[in-house]
């Protein structure tokens, strides 16, 4: 069933195989300067519970009058995926991640998706709002 999800990938022009070694194309560390530490709202998700990859999250503020504020934070994935970098032309021939009934096939590569930019509550991440 695995080689049949990747031969239906190949001929729709999706790459089911991330680069050896790619990885190692991730900065050492996040840019820091000039960012705004918005970690104290009382952010919000639409995904699942165990979801480890969080891209983007949603905060809502009341204001004065009755209004409404929503804030969308979005993974700034760019930030450690420089345009193109290896890791950025693989996401941008793939275009998404592929989740099939036998594999899940990714966009960006597990240390970026997961640990360095995803949106958990459990560090800093850079995210535009």
């Amino acid at each position: 069933m695995f080689a049949i999800a990747q031969r239906v990938l190949r001929e729709n022009r999706f790459e089911p195989e991330m680069p050896e070694g790619i990885e190692r194309d991730v900065p050492a560390h996040d840019p820091s300067e000039g960012i705004l530490d918005m970690r104290s709202l009382p952010w919000s998700s639409i995904d699942n519970d165990d979801s480890r990859d969080l891209d983007q999250i949603e905060v809502a503020d009341q204001l004065a009058g009755g209004q409404i504020r929503v804030r969308i934070g979005i993974a700034d994935v760019d930030a450690l995926a420089p345009k193109g970098s290896r890791i950025d032309q693989y996401a941008q021939q793939n275009t998404s991640t592929l989740y099939t009934g036998v594999h899940i096939f990714p966009m960006l590569p597990e240390l970026l998706s997961v640990h360095r930019t995803s949106l958990l509550p459990d560090g800093e991440r850079l995210a535009v709002a």
